[in-house]
């Protein structure tokens, strides 16, 4: 016990010692200030005000049944279930909350100590009138108690920035709602473009092979020069030899989309390939203005989240800076085996009091750490608004310009497809030479592509400008599922923080706004 505990033998002094101090606590530190810039609140885009539309369906939490896809809801509802990462962050939030409550533990009694000790005493004694031997054991028993009084706010700050913490984990956790649904989307699109793609290669090479054995045929009569066949030949092996490429490519996007829905390799190759073409839709239906979706994203919530979270470990650190007061008590029970000696208990309490005077700026300069460690974090939410500013901007720019592009592409399919068939009729009628032919079907082929992968940029920023905006980051399903949940209840005593709701905030979540969508 410090040497500058009193010793108070009435207990009533430790109650009007702790209430005078309780009564004239203070809180250091700066109280937290929503770090965001005005532009953000009435932030509009021409480019995401001609790609959008403001509508109630569909829900922007479910903004995936815009295509009206059952295979793309059933993996999402499988990714949302078994994917590894999103268990990650869920678990995430849980030791968030277990930090909470460790948090929370220092509005008790910090020194909470038993000690009890039995010793067994030979004393042996020789010489002068009366020599004697004594055998005895004594036994001693203590409680003590310390209760450092949160007189500047260290406590409070620190649950403060624990609980901050916490909804940043969260807000984590449906940012990580938000990618993996925008990236099921993605790979499934992009599987079913590799598909389109490799049947558009293989119908070319089919058409290829045809006009080149009739060259072959008409070389081998005589009727040709051997410059048709080997151009023929030339063009059908250079799209032949494309196929193996998106077979590859196939592979690798249906592996990528069974990791992602939480399968082996090869899990997703059940999924039936679908002729027809990836659907495109023209407008992303919000049920907010820009502005606020922006804000309301996960990832820029948890910024804020992180800033709160700092701004109160500023003032923890302040607190060093001034004497800490603790309540001291003990309760003590000695007694031996010697008859002639009683038995004691011995109750003691009083105040103690800690300042470190002479820190040679160590203290000081540690509240500047965090300072500064907190207008970084201010910074990085700043450019974390304007980064998903330039997200949904570019998006709609993007979506706007892809579905011109689509269109016109379009148009030059349908005119590839005229000319080749008016190349092989002139052909055949002895009108022109095979090198039209040739050019025809080369020039098929490379719009043909171009036209799929215009339609799935097209759709890969419909998705981004979805993603941008925050959209898919609230969920039904549990944080850590059934299983998980029962192998870590039986390897550790979790209380009831695998089974009650999540708590509260102890003070209002930064930019706090109604959250209907």
């Amino acid at each position: 016990m410090p040497a500058t505990t009193a010793l108070l033998r009435r207990p009533g002094h430790l109650l009007l010692l702790g209430a005078l101090s309780l009564g004239g606590c203070v809180r250091l530190g700066p109280d937290f200030q929503p770090p965001g810039e005005p532009w953000s609140k009435q932030w509009q885009s021409a480019a995401l005000e001609q790609a959008s539309e403001r509508g109630a369906h569909p829900d922007l939490r479910q903004w995936w049944q815009v295509f009206a896809d059952p295979v793309l809801d059933r993996l999402i509802a499988e990714a949302d279930a078994h994917n590894a990462s999103l268990k990650i962050a869920g678990l995430r939030v849980l030791e968030a909350r277990a930090q909470l409550g460790i948090a929370e533990s220092g509005r008790f009694p910090q020194l909470q100590q038993v000690d009890v000790d039995s010793l067994y005493i030979d004393r042996r004694q020789s010489g002068g009138n009366n020599p004697q031997d004594a055998h005895f054991w004594q036994h001693n028993a203590a409680f003590d108690v310390g209760w450092e009084l949160d007189f500047w706010g260290r406590f409070s700050r620190a649950i403060e920035s624990s609980d901050a913490s916490y909804f940043a984990a969260q807000a984590n956790y449906e940012d990580a709602l938000v990618l993996l649904r925008a990236s099921v989307a993605d790979t499934y699109f992009l599987l079913r473009t590799t598909e389109a793609r490799l049947r558009v290669a293989r119908e070319n090479a089919d058409q290829q092979k045809r006009n080149f054995e009739i060259t072959e045929q008409l070389f081998t009569s005589g009727q040709t020069a051997e410059l048709d066949l080997q151009q023929a030949k030339t063009q059908y092996l250079t799209t032949l030899a494309s196929i193996p490429a998106f077979e590859d490519q196939l592979l690798r996007t249906r592996n990528a989309l069974a990791v992602l829905v939480g399968q082996p390799p090869g899990g997703a190759a059940l999924l039936a390939e679908q002729p027809g073409l990836i659907p495109l839709i023209d407008r992303a239906v919000l049920q907010d203005v820009p502005a606020n979706l922006l804000l309301r994203r996960p990832d820029v919530r948890a910024a804020e989240l992180n800033v709160a979270a700092q701004s109160a470990l500023v003032g923890v650190a302040e607190t060093d800076l001034y004497p800490s007061l603790t309540l001291l008590g003990s309760i003590v029970w000695s007694s031996d085996t010697l008859g002639a000696t009683p038995r004691s208990l011995d109750l003691i309490g009083g105040p103690s009091l800690r300042w470190n005077i002479f820190d040679y700026g160590q203290i000081r300069n540690n509240v500047r750490v965090q300072d500064a460690r907190l207008q970084q974090l201010i910074e990085a939410y700043r450019d974390k608004v304007r980064q998903a500013a330039r997200e949904a901007d570019d998006a709609a720019s993007g979506l706007s310009k892809g579905l011109e592009q689509e269109r016109v592409l379009g148009e030059a399919e349908a005119a590839a497809r005229r000319s080749l068939a008016l190349a092989n009729t002139q052909y055949r009628e002895g009108y022109s030479d095979f090198q039209r032919v040739l050019d025809a079907q080369r020039a098929l082929l490379q719009i043909q592509d171009s036209y799929l992968v215009t339609r799935a940029n097209a759709v890969s920023n419909l998705i981004a400008l979805y993603k941008a905006l925050g959209g898919g980051w609230q969920s039904s399903a549990p944080q850590i599922d059934k299983p998980t949940r029962q192998q870590m209840q039986q390897r550790t005593d979790w209380g009831h923080l695998l089974t009650t709701p999540a708590p509260q905030p102890a003070y209002p979540i930064p930019s706090q706004v109604s959250r209907h969508d």
